[in-house]
């Protein structure tokens, strides 16, 4: 089920990478990826399969312990990052919260407000930013902190299953507008799920996972037209496409079982 590889020079790859902590426990063993500019990637796999793992060492917030990471487009060094729970400060308004990486950096407060307006613009909150986060739903949090991760314009927009933890209604409605988002603004998406059904509806591309320690299994590719939207996500050809990565999935978790 691998698909052709690309020949397209990657932005990021990482070269048989291997992760083992203190505790003893291998996250990571072999694993080799890459994504490329604009793409929409999804990394699939079983809970404790190293997905969070490979996506801390993209960002930088982890080091491998063995393999390498190689940036070949500078500009993607420009990273955001979702994580699965908002990690919103509780005491700052949504302004606040947003233009916290632009405090960071010491960006001059004219320069934040006018990027902080603009990120939530994008994210359907513009009437929210004197709000603080115990006044927002869970989904309007998320989209908080998707406003965060693009208020510094990255290149690269990584996800750490940043809706698992919401309703399938609001799941829904983030899928489509994080897919509106992408193709408006060009960004190069990496988006780690366990969702089989989540995967498809959104990827370009989906890299399979073994269980712990994790490698890539398969690679397939998702060739269905965007826009995609709730016809899609009803069709025969969206039903196929979660057969066949489910399928995919099984093969690996049953080929490492065996192992």
């Amino acid at each position: 089920m691998s698909i052709a590889k690309s020949n397209r020079t990657p932005v990021v790859s990482l070269r048989d990478v291997g992760k083992s902590f203190e505790s003893g426990t291998v996250a990571l063993a072999g694993f080799d990826f890459a994504v490329h500019d604009g793409e929409f990637v999804s990394l699939l796999g079983p809970s404790g399969c190293g997905k969070s793992t490979a996506l801390r060492i993209l960002a930088g917030l982890s080091q491998p312990t063995t393999g390498r990471v190689e940036w070949h487009d500078q500009q993607h060094h420009r990273i955001g990052f979702v994580f699965q729970e908002p990690t919103l400060m509780p005491w700052a308004t949504v302004a606040g919260n947003v233009e916290l990486p632009l405090k960071l950096q010491h960006a001059d407060s004219k320069e934040r407000r006018v990027a902080m307006a603009r990120a939530l613009q994008r994210v359907g909150l513009a009437d929210f930013a004197d709000a603080y986060p115990r006044e927002l739903s869970g989904g309007m949090r998320m989209r908080v902190s998707i406003a965060r991760a693009l208020v510094t314009e990255p290149r690269l927009l990584l996800m750490d299953e940043p809706f698992a933890a919401l309703d399938e209604i609001t799941r829904f409605k983030l899928n489509n507008d994080l897919l509106t988002l992408w193709r408006l603004l060009g960004r190069t998406v990496v988006f780690v799920t366990h969702s089989v059904f989540e995967s498809v509806y959104l990827s370009q591309r989906i890299v399979v996972m073994t269980p712990r320690p994790g490698r890539v299994a398969s690679e397939i590719a998702i060739d269905a037209a965007y826009p995609r939207d709730e016809r899609f996500r009803t069709s025969a050809e969206y039903a196929g496409y979660c057969r066949k990565v489910s399928e995919a999935l099984e093969t690996a978790m049953a080929a490492e079982a065996a192992s």
